[in-house]
């Protein structure tokens, strides 16, 4: 079997490669060893969503009071239901790339691909089958997995991933939840909403640690408000599962700290899954647990490429989806600008929702620039105020010479589907001024995008 392309790997950047591979008129192929649209689909960005809007449909019920809404019996969560949504949201998100290969003629190859000359791919399936394809242009985007480190040994029971984490057979009463990145944050807030008991340890001194420094602290404030203990400066020494519970022992800046728990979330970052692809054999570069490629994602070896988790760069969904359609319109000839990782954002489905693009403040200024700082709270915000959701704020950075947008740190209800804005605006280099005089609908959350900038230049009105 030949085709113009094959792609290895079906998450977020391999699906999108290949649909738009196939758009510009070439005959694709795509391996897959599990279910179609990868990790994010099937146990990342899309199912815990769902766990996520049942927590924040049940905080609502428990609240229907304070909106003049008269709840009658008992409020509860039915744990195996919530988790039952959750996996036919994934399962119909992935017969939705189903349908999307068939439509674009792409051919689907279930099994554990792996190269065998530069232009050449074994795929094992399930049974033992061999088969053998060969192509002009192979991309690698095989992705990640959950990180184990050598004190946390993940055993799927008691110490668990954030795959276990989406399918436990019943709700347990207390969690300790270790890393406060975007996983360990949503599930900290998850579990917490539904009743469980959770601390949050985090190694560095702030949770969302790549996130500027005053979200962290008011997410810290809202999670502590929520009941979630929060850990920072702490480190987890070791765990004993020999008892009913686990006991956790926690180095903190005041002595180590035992900490009871039903289970342990390991959600310390990412493994990239380069194991058996035949890199060695072939002589693709790599170090460190990432493939080397240029700024087109071409490796050392001629029509082999790697995108997503596996080459160096954020590891999000949305950043291998662009890598993905760069490689690939570069590898049809198109006129393509390299991804610019300045500006991605990023994003945390806590509640206060998390988001942000560009450089926080202490990075701007490291980085040399005099800046412009606007912060809006919405505690000043009628939207939010009517929503019952004033906790957070807008902060905006800008270049105090030229005017142009550095970074926005966006925390509160809904700022996920917001921060695209300041995408935008930092993509076409916008000013500060003209994001104060682009009219804002009223009464929105995003007026406060508007009136953070107006505050940088002392022209904000509502607070």
């Amino acid at each position: 079997m030949n085709f113009d392309l094959i792609v290895i790997g079906s998450g977020p950047g391999g699906y999108v490669a290949a649909i738009r591979a196939s758009q510009l008129g070439m005959k694709v192929a795509v391996v897959e060893r599990a279910e179609l649209g990868g990790i994010c689909l099937n146990w990342g960005c899309i199912p815990t969503k769902a766990l996520l809007k049942s927590a924040s449909v049940y905080e609502y019920a428990h609240h229907a009071a304070e909106y003049g809404v008269v709840v009658d019996g008992t409020i509860k969560p039915d744990f195996a239901a919530i988790v039952a949504r959750s996996r036919g949201v994934a399962d119909n998100m992935s017969k939705g790339i189903q349908f999307l290969f068939k439509k674009n003629k792409i051919e689907v190859i279930q099994g554990f691909g792996k190269l065998v000359a530069p232009h050449k791919v074994e795929v094992t399936a399930a049974d033992g089958t061999v088969t053998t394809v060969e192509a002009n242009h192979i991309i690698l985007a095989t992705g990640a997995r959950s990180r184990e480190l050598p004190n946390l040994p993940i055993d799927g029971e008691k110490i668990i991933g954030y795959r276990q984490a989406m399918t436990l057979a019943k709700q347990p009463e207390s969690m300790v939840v270790v890393g406060s990145g975007a996983i360990g944050s949503e599930f900290a807030y998850f579990y917490n909403a539904i009743g469980t008991k959770v601390t949050l340890v985090e190694f560095l001194p702030n949770i969302v640690p790549l996130e500027d420094e005053e979200v962290s602290k008011q997410l810290e404030r809202s999670f502590k408000k929520a009941g979630i203990k929060v850990m920072t400066n702490s480190e987890v020494l070791s765990v004993d599962t020999t008892g009913e519970k686990c006991s956790v022992i926690i180095k903190t800046k005041k002595g180590e700290e035992t900490v009871e728990a039903d289970i342990v979330l390991s959600a310390v970052g990412i493994a990239t899954n380069l194991e058996g692809l035949g890199l060695e054999e072939v002589g693709v570069a790599n170090e460190r647990g990432k493939v080397i490629v240029d700024e087109f994602y071409r490796t050392n070896i001629e029509g082999v490429y790697a995108i997503g988790d596996i080459v160096a760069g954020p590891a999000l969904a949305h950043v291998a989806s662009a890598e993905g359609i760069c490689c690939v319109e570069k590898i049809a000839g198109m006129d393509v600008h390299p991804v610019d990782y300045s500006i991605i954002p990023g994003c945390t489905y806590t509640t206060p929702e998390v988001a942000s693009v560009g450089l926080t403040e202490k990075k701007a200024i490291e980085a040399g620039h005099e800046v412009k700082v606007g912060k809006f709270p919405f505690t000043a915000s009628g939207k939010a105020t009517a929503a019952g959701a004033r906790d957070g704020f807008v902060k905006v950075i800008f270049d105090a010479k030229d005017g142009k947008l550095l970074g926005a740190h966006l925390i509160g209800a809904n700022v996920t589907e917001m921060v695209a804005e300041m995408v935008l605006a930092q993509n076409l280099g916008a000013t500060g001024h003209q994001i104060i005089k682009a009219i804002h609908p009223h009464p929105t959350m995003s007026e406060a995008i508007m009136e953070a900038a107006a505050a940088a230049y002392g022209e904000v009105i509502h607070i």
